[in-house]
């Protein structure tokens, strides 16, 4: 798996380069890429339909437990097929859509990132590495969603997408965390077995908070929802892919693989209920006055991310039935649709739905896909659509306490998605010809192949539902509440509530689009306040996050070194002065006045330089002086036997001494004198600062300190390092590298010095 996701990588990068000169087939050509992963996983169906977990391990950083670890299973493999179909799709559709684009070759790097990293993401084990491949989902999102990044509004609501999921991430990552000092390992199958002990522990709740607070900013479920219906700002191949059928499933995704290890708390199951349910119902009641046919399925979208997290919150046998049977229907369904209404844009210009209608002449293929994709979505016998919502009424109907509740909020929600369906897969199709921008045509093949092999699958699967789907069905169940469900997919149940619900529902929706007119009018006087606007609360945050950092800046950062150098000193012996008071105890101060006669003179010349450098008005002056202290340091080393670190000390301030005196000749000839109160200030941060290294320098002689690693650069030092200064060992070889990165700071330092220095300005400034 490691050697496929590493290929994906490669042929990304690849992209520009076979495009460029074979941008007439690049679609067929880019498609076969995800074709072949496709193939290469679908090659292991019959081991995982078995029962087998296929699982793949490369040490990486083993001493920290953190690998390459891939597991395949039921779910796992449900949701890679799902990847890379879709992938294949939306690749050789975009070689059509996106032929006119510029950076079209980039786009294929984008989304190629993206699809290989979500299937390292369901496909890992290790808790690192599926943060890893989650991060990457996040930044592939953010280049895609901000493809037009000429639009300022692209550039912005990428931004947006990325901050949201971004957040989330962190939070995972620490959920993660804890959840690996619980169970002593970063693998997740490690905790399989451990759902008690997690249970007990008292970072439990900590962990759900934080794991669902990543699962939801993913899955845009409320109140995180906003930033998935305005990333239809991307094109259309992306929002049929990413935020329909794969990227937004990563938190569902996420919850299920998790519920094994986290599940069966009321914290846990009432959290995912409550939150799932209100995005499914809040979703669907947001679409009610759009008029964009992207927006339209994006709140649906959301709505049915709703409903896949509430099924995983009541977690019964049926409702996991439901949640696999709606994750594939939906998948298949909401893909055609996206693609659907990208092709409608690409032929007639628009996207408003109120401008479209008569073309089912001018398209027949495209009307055709569209409606078998909307019988689907709507529910309709025999399509994949009418299993799945069948079987998630009857879940819900299992209910004890808020089943009567939640079914009426699941119809409503399911009536007003139904309402969604007619005004995207028919109206554009039936009824008087609209007069739109561009004149229409039938959409070139390649944007007629995938979406109508994805119309045709979901009738399909609605026509043979155990056929593949069934064996994946039980093996998933394992995966998420660890038992199979023994539990057959029947297209007929015939005659009970369940179906009488479904007519219902289309009834309801069939209402809904038919006064939908006269509500929106209703609907326009009704308006949200602000502050119950999640996105709101988005702007509120970023606009106080702007605030703060021009404040900061303009406080910390306003140009001036020597505040710059006041700010770092107060930071310090503030932090470290703390805590070398809660050390006092340790703290000997042990007065020794056996001085030699060479010390006493050294002093006092340090003391005597000292008092020169501050109280000079001559710059030279003051530079000498320095220069002075620094050489009485040198000889204190010489006394002392440290003949290297004088050397370094008189090369050192001989180099400072000399480059200060350069520097005078470009300084202004006047010096303008600080102060009365700046320089009283300047004597207590400096004199604050004096006491504390004093004190340090004290503490630290009157303690042995005894580390390992004291011993280890003792023994080490001349058999590995080949010198007997452990000192300079330990510059030159133990920490080599850390000691090359400041040498090479300090060249690329001194070119940009140099380039600044020859710079020379016209008249104009330039």
């Amino acid at each position: 798996m490691l050697t496929l996701i590493l290929i994906g990588f490669i042929a990304s990068a690849s992209a520009p380069l076979i495009y460029r000169p074979l941008k007439k087939y690049f679609g067929w050509i880019a498609a076969s890429f995800p074709i072949f992963m496709f193939i290469s996983f679908l090659s292991k169906y019959n081991q995982v339909a078995n029962g087998e977990i296929v699982r793949e391990s490369v040490l990486w950083i083993p001493s920290l437990g953190i690998n390459f670890t891939f597991l395949l299973d039921g779910l796992s493999l449900t949701f890679v097929l799902i990847i890379t179909l879709i992938g294949a799709v939306v690749f050789l559709y975009a070689g059509a859509y996106m032929k006119n684009y510029e950076h079209t070759d980039r786009f294929y790097v984008y989304i190629g990132l993206f699809m290989t990293s979500m299937i390292g993401l369901v496909t890992s084990d290790n808790m690192i590495t599926l943060f890893m491949f989650w991060e990457l989902t996040s930044i592939s999102s953010y280049l895609l969603i901000g493809f037009n990044h000429h639009k300022e509004k692209s550039r912005k609501l990428a931004l947006q997408a990325l901050l949201v999921t971004g957040a989330g991430g962190l939070a995972l990552m620490a959920g993660f965390i804890l959840l690996s000092q619980i169970s002593g390992s970063l693998e997740i199958s490690s905790l399989y077995d451990l759902n008690e002990t997690i249970k007990n522990s008292s970072s439990y709740v900590a962990i759900v908070i934080l794991v669902l607070i990543g699962a939801f900013t993913k899955s845009a479920q409320f109140p995180f929802h906003f930033w998935l219906p305005n990333a239809m700002e991307a094109p259309t191949p992306v929002s049929a892919y990413l935020h329909s059928a794969t990227m937004v499933k990563a938190g569902i995704y996420l919850i299920a693989r998790l519920n094994h290890a986290l599940g069966g708390t009321e914290l846990w199951q009432n959290t995912i209920i409550i939150i799932g349910t209100l995005t499914m119902l809040f979703a669907a009641i947001l679409s009610f006055n759009q008029m964009d046919l992207k927006k339209l399925l994006a709140y649906s979208t959301l709505s049915v991310l709703g409903t896949l997290t509430l099924l995983l919150g009541i977690g019964s046998k049926l409702a996991i039935k439901a949640f696999f049977i709606y994750l594939v229907a939906h998948s298949l369904y909401k893909g055609t649709l996206f693609l659907v209404a990208g092709t409608l844009d690409h032929e007639t210009g628009t996207r408003d739905v109120s401008k479209l209608g008569g073309l089912k002449k001018l398209m027949p293929i495209t009307m055709i896909t569209a409606a078998l994709a909307s019988f689907s979505m709507m529910g309709i016998i025999p399509l994949v659509g009418f299993i799945g919502k069948e079987t998630v009424y009857s879940s819900i109907l299992e209910i004890e306490f808020w089943g009567q509740i939640l079914i009426a909020i699941a119809v409503f929600a399911n009536a007003l998605i139904v309402m969604i369906t007619i005004l995207v897969g028919f109206k554009p199709f039936w009824g008087k010809k609209s007069e739109t921008p561009k004149h229409p045509n039938e959409a070139p093949i390649k944007m007629l192949i995938g979406p109508a092999l994805l119309g045709i699958l979901g009738l399909l699967l609605g026509i043979f539902p155990n056929f593949f789907v069934g064996k994946l069905l039980e093996q998933s169940s394992i995966s998420i509440i660890t038992t199979e469900l023994g539990l057959k997919i029947k297209l007929w149940q015939g005659f009970n509530l369940v179906l009488f619900l479904s007519f219902i529902t289309l009834l309801i929706g069939i209402f809904l689009y038919i006064l939908r007119e006269k509500f929106l009018v209703v609907s326009q006087n009704v308006k949200l306040i602000r502050i119950l606007k999640p996105s709101e609360w988005y702007e509120m945050i970023i606009n106080g996050m702007m605030a703060f950092a021009k404040y900061q800046t303009k406080f910390l950062q306003n140009g001036y070194l020597r505040n710059y150098i006041i700010f770092i000193l107060i930071t310090a012996i503030s932090i470290a002065g703390y805590a070398l008071y809660d050390a006092r105890q340790g703290l000997l101060m042990i007065l020794d006045f056996s001085l030699t006669f060479y010390e006493i003179s050294i002093s006092l010349i340090i003391v005597i330089a000292t008092f020169v450098v501050i109280t000079s008005d001559s710059r030279l002056k003051s530079i000498i002086a320095l220069g002075v202290v620094g050489f009485m340091v040198g000889i204190i080393f010489i006394i002392h036997s440290a003949p290297d670190l004088a050397l370094t000390t008189f090369a050192i301030e001989t180099l400072t001494v000399i480059l200060f005196v350069l520097v005078l000749y470009k300084l202004p000839r006047f010096l303008q004198f600080s102060k009365p109160a700046s320089k009283f200030r300047d004597f207590i941060i400096a004199s604050c600062v004096g006491i504390f290294m004093t004190l340090m320098v004290l503490y630290v002689t009157s303690i042995e300190f005894s580390t390992e690693l004291k011993k280890y650069f003792i023994e080490k030092s001349v058999p590995d390092g080949k010198g007997r200064n452990v000192v300079n060992v330990i510059l030159v070889d133990f920490r080599a590298i850390d000691t090359l990165g400041e040498i090479t700071v300090l060249g690329i330092a001194a070119l940009g010095v140099y380039a600044l220095l020859k710079l020379r300005l016209d008249d104009k400034g330039e």
